[in-house]
């Protein structure tokens, strides 16, 4: 059972890679592992962090689509506009309060650092008791 999990993963993520739009630089997905499906309808906040006043600043805040997907974060710019210190936070709570499932993380935060215009995907594997992240491609 676990190598049928873990094969399905990889499929998932791999299909993920062509899917994601270039036209912005960052994206996101989060995978249900004790479902073994996207988590769709998740809220995810974007912030900067601003190293001069060491305060987090709002850029965007999206839904999962129905792939557990958001492909869509930060439009790609010319130059460094986009670099910097990021922190994605996925509010995790309502996703399972809905399946009247208690969570040990209300929300997850995710701090990362985009250095150059290249596409950065940042998924998550999620259940309610944790959750494994990496740079994805």
């Amino acid at each position: 059972m676990k190598s049928v999990i873990i094969t399905f993963l990889i499929m998932l993520f791999s299909a993920g890679i062509s899917a994601q739009n270039k036209n912005f630089q960052l994206s996101t997905h989060i995978l249900d592992v004790s479902k073994g499906m996207p988590a769709a309808g998740v809220s995810i906040k974007l912030e900067k962090y601003n190293a001069q006043s060491k305060l987090w600043t709002f850029v965007d805040e999206k839904k999962t689509d129905s792939n557990g997907r958001i492909p869509d974060f930060l439009p790609a710019e010319k130059g460094n506009a986009n670099t910097g210190i990021f922190k994605l936070i996925y509010y995790t709570n309502d996703y399972f309060k809905k399946d009247k499932i208690e969570s040990f993380y209300p929300f997850i935060e995710v701090v990362f650092e985009i250095k150059d215009q290249n596409h950065y995907h940042v998924p998550i594997t999620l259940s309610a008791y944790g959750y494994s992240t990496y740079r994805g491609s």
